[in-house]
């Protein structure tokens, strides 16, 4: 007989997956994959899923061509009243489209190599504000 008494004693392991509860939002981002935490929340997790839209030109993702920004098509363009106009309607569009939040003001400046956005925006959850700023550069890309 192999086992006439078998005895196993639990160990206490510690939880790698311990996470905070008093979130509301979680997910995690792939950006800065040689961050040992990923993980974001609330504010944070809603900025990057706006700024996930202003990556990628409109148009660009298969399946959903409506995902996506009109800015990298009118960087190049003359800044005009016409094209301030399409900017603003852009990023009102992808800002309200995430139900957690919404834009409160959008300003639109020209800079010498690419355009900066500032846009308000006021959290749905609890009303609170944040001024997130986006500098779309036309040698670098979109600077945060």
């Amino acid at each position: 007989m192999p086992y006439v008494s078998l005895t196993i004693n639990p160990t206490a392991v510690a939880n790698p997956y311990n996470e905070k509860t008093s979130q509301i939002y979680k997910g995690f981002s792939t950006q800065n994959s040689a961050s040992a935490n990923s993980r974001l929340y609330d504010y944070d997790l809603i900025k990057q899923d706006i700024l996930n839209q202003f990556n990628v030109t409109q148009g660009e993702r298969i399946m959903n061509p409506a995902y996506g920004t009109v800015v990298w098509k009118l960087l190049f363009e003359p800044f005009t009243a016409s094209v301030k106009k399409q900017i603003i309607a852009d990023v009102t569009r992808i800002v309200n489209g995430d139900p957690r939040a919404t834009a409160v003001s959008i300003n639109v400046y020209e800079q010498e190599y690419g355009l900066l956005i500032e846009v308000t925006l006021q959290y749905l959850q609890n009303d609170q504000t944040d001024v997130l700023k986006l500098n779309f550069d036309t040698n670098v890309g979109l600077v945060r």
